[in-house]
């Protein structure tokens, strides 16, 4: 989105439409998995709200449910929607895909954005 090279998303939990980590898509990605967020309670019960359950563990599917200050990447339409309803969570945007932009206004994005580094090492800890 920034014009580099895509940065990973999230690997705890491992995220992505291919669960590498990345916002990366294809065509089979109908829900446009393009958004790297940092999710927030409130995008989470949103979520819920409209029956997008990222909270709950779904062991077959090895997913972990999501939990605040997790990076998830989530489908533009419904992190729209969060926006729209005043619940969108953070958006890391050198790890969203440009193709989000077919869904969401860059300034939406722009609005809710965040750098969060890759681990705690990048913090100087």
């Amino acid at each position: 989105m920034l014009g580099g090279d895509l940065e990973p998303c999230g690997n705890d939990p491992v995220t992505g439409f291919f669960r590498d980590g990345c916002c990366r898509t294809a065509v089979e990605d109908r829900g446009s998995h393009t958004i790297c967020a940092v999710v927030t309670a409130a995008f989470l019960d949103h979520q819920r709200r409209i029956g997008n359950d990222l909270s709950t563990p779904v062991p077959e599917y090895r997913f972990p449910g999501l939990v605040p200050g997790d990076r998830w990447c989530v489908t533009a339409a419904n992190w729209l929607r969060a926006h729209r309803d005043g619940a969108a969570a953070f958006v890391v945007l050198a790890s969203t895909h440009e193709r989000a932009l077919e869904i969401v206004p860059l300034r939406a994005l722009e609005e809710h954005a965040v750098d969060v580094p890759s681990g705690p090492g990048a913090l100087g800890a």
